[in-house]
């Protein structure tokens, strides 16, 4: 007979605390609601029992999982879980085979794939007969961008739903769960609890796992806290979308000339750990590129800041580089010389073959300047005004306006100057 009792009954105590928290319900979830409200395009397939495929992208912590599991039960359907960090081909293949004999007896498969975005693009097509005719609902769930990801035929056998991290709200909604799961209250002060909250950065999983590692006993003040749990790592990948994300937002705070927005991005940059010899080189390239001749002093202030860091590296030489940045963000913006040139690239293509006018051509043979190399140049230094207004295009091509200087810093003189010099051109 198998009827008896276990010897030690699992009272569930034993479970991770972020899995006892788990809701019941999709109406639990916290921090979706744009996904799961009754209004919701998860919502309304969950009203309509017409569940499609899916991927779910989002940051770690905020509920992928969980709604997975939850839509299998709303939906009636056995759910499958796979990791496509510890799974295979063979594994997908008995999972398929399963899902094929519950077909014929009508039971539907929810097959979810945790990192999806882990599986090679032989392995990702493998679903897509699968998708393609019902056998399975697929909800895979991954925290890269899908665009990068996952091949486009996967892609456009799913709908691609973006869950957010969780704000303030929803962790203290799961932090006033927690205390009633443990039994009692968090032990902490009022400023300590806000600054719990801070430390799971977004991360339901992550805010869970830190209350089980308190104490029970007075209130922690925030210090005490600080002692007690880690900081949750920031979330950056300096090879992901991460990375590109936040070099953006710095790129675009110091094009927008917000230093604080600047600092801020950079500071999140090096604290996620990207090499700082990056940020280096992409302020030079945003100060010959946005910057450019309204304050030409941006290449000198950007090489300066690398070289420094070089120098003195981390921390102190990090300092060097907020001050290039900051510069930047400061300094007046102009992209003329940027799109004067890939003007005038356009143009060389064209017109490749053409001879350099006769007149600036040197002529250290005689041969030369019996053929005309060199007749008629004008020492433009040596002229009245400094400037000769002579033609310095080939021949056969008529004068075109390249580099259009604004008004902003630097070229505003530049602007006057070259108004005159075209004056003094059409009077010769």
């Amino acid at each position: 007979m198998n009827d008896a009792l276990p010897l030690f009954e699992d009272d569930g105590s034993t479970r991770p605390l972020a899995d006892r928290a788990r809701p019941a319900a999709l109406g639990e979830v916290v921090g979706q609601e744009h996904l799961l409200g009754s209004d919701a395009p998860i919502g309304r397939m969950v009203a309509q029992h017409r569940l499609v495929s899916m991927i779910l992208w989002g940051p770690p912590g905020c509920g992928k999982t969980t709604i997975a599991r939850l839509l299998a039960e709303s939906s009636d359907l056995v759910f499958e879980p796979l990791s496509a960090t510890f799974s295979g081909v063979a594994d997908l293949r008995k999972v398929f085979s399963a899902a094929t004999k519950r077909r014929e007896i009508g039971q539907g498969t929810l097959l979810f794939v945790d990192e999806i975005h882990r599986f090679n693009r032989a392995q990702q097509d493998s679903f897509l007969p699968y998708v393609e005719d019902g056998t399975v609902v697929l909800v895979g769930a991954t925290t890269e961008n899908p665009s990068f990801e996952l091949n486009g035929a996967l892609l456009s056998r799913c709908q691609v739903f973006v869950l957010k991290r969780l704000g303030d709200e929803a962790l203290l909604t799961l932090l006033a769960r927690a205390e009633q799961l443990i039994g009692r209250p968090v032990p902490l002060t009022g400023d300590a609890r806000q600054a719990l909250i801070a430390l799971a950065d977004g991360d339901g999983r992550y805010l869970l796992n830190m209350v089980e590692q308190l104490p029970e006993g007075p209130a922690l003040d925030v210090a005490q806290l600080a002692a007690q749990v880690q900081k949750r790592a920031p979330l950056y990948d300096k090879k992901q979308e991460g990375h590109y994300n936040l070099i953006s937002a710095l790129h675009k705070s110091m094009r927008g000339s917000d230093p604080d927005a600047t600092l801020y991005w950079l500071a999140r940059m090096l604290e996620g750990g990207e090499d700082p010899l990056y940020v280096a080189r992409r302020l030079v390239g945003f100060a010959t590129e946005d910057v450019g001749m309204a304050d030409p002093q941006a290449v000198a202030q950007t090489l300066a800041a690398w070289d420094v860091y070089e120098r003195l590296g981390s921390p102190e030489g990090e300092l060097a580089i907020a001050q290039a940045a900051v510069y930047l963000a400061t300094a007046p913006k102009s992209i003329s010389v940027y799109r004067g040139f890939g003007q005038a690239r356009q143009r060389a293509r064209q017109t490749g073959s053409l001879m350099p006018p006769a007149h600036i051509l040197n002529a250290p043979t005689r041969l030369m300047r019996d053929i005309g190399y060199g007749e008629g140049y004008q020492y433009d230094p040596d002229t009245a005004d400094g400037f000769s207004g002579a033609d310095y295009f080939p021949d056969g091509m008529e004068r075109e306006t390249f580099y259009e200087p604004t008004t902003n810093g630097n070229e505003a003189a530049i602007s006057e100057r070259l108004a005159r010099w075209n004056a003094l051109r059409a009077q010769r």
